[in-house]
């Protein structure tokens, strides 16, 4: 990744018990990766950006792999989101460059993942957080993975950076119980249903 200048990256795991209600029949594990890298547009306008993308590409296959490592297999993943945190110097269309290649990079490494990547994108002070959507990988309908799942540190992305943000889980929220499609009565065809 000649040129994809990294500073860091960052990757944490949840695993959710209970919610205060009895305890499921499996735990939810849940978990992130980010990246902070420099942003080559920062401090200017540039009208062509969009050759970036393909630099990302690596980026996202090696995050999304990670991820997939941490949580057991790609047979485990039931959800996924993306995301971008943009520095004060960039702009918010830079973080738009990530939607392919992070999205892409996931789907592209997990069975049956046919509905869209949900994302969230924001420019924010050094120490922002961002609040990452989640849904089903393979049903955007189903309603027991709707979820988000935090991430921020505490130094970035400074002015001229870009935190470039996957999220995977292994299932719906614990103690789902708002109706609607269920996982198991998933169609496959549409990424919806």
């Amino acid at each position: 990744m000649p040129d994809v200048s990294i500073r860091k990256t960052a990757y944490s795991v949840e695993e959710i018990f209970h919610e205060g209600g009895p305890l499921p029949p499996k735990s939810l594990r849940r978990a992130a990766g980010m990246t902070v890298i420099d942003n080559p547009f920062a401090g200017r306008y540039e009208p062509d950006i969009q050759w970036f993308m393909e630099e990302l590409k690596p980026l996202g296959l090696a995050m999304a792999e990670r991820l997939v490592d941490l949580l057991g297999g790609a047979d485990q993943i039931e959800g996924y989101g993306k995301g971008a945190m943009i520095g004060e110097a960039g702009e918010l269309e830079h973080g738009a460059l990530w939607h392919v290649p992070g999205g892409y990079a996931m789907r592209q490494i997990l069975d049956n993942s046919n509905a869209i990547v949900p994302s969230n994108k924001k420019v924010v002070g050094v120490g922002g957080r961002l609040d990452v959507p989640v849904t089903h990988i393979n049903a955007s309908y189903v309603r027991s993975h709707f979820d988000t799942m935090e991430v921020g540190l505490n130094d970035a992305p400074k002015a001229g950076e870009m935190a470039l943000i996957l999220v995977m889980t292994t299932g719906g929220r614990i103690h789902n119980r708002m109706g609607g499609l269920a996982a198991e009565d998933i169609v496959g065809k549409d990424g919806l249903r």
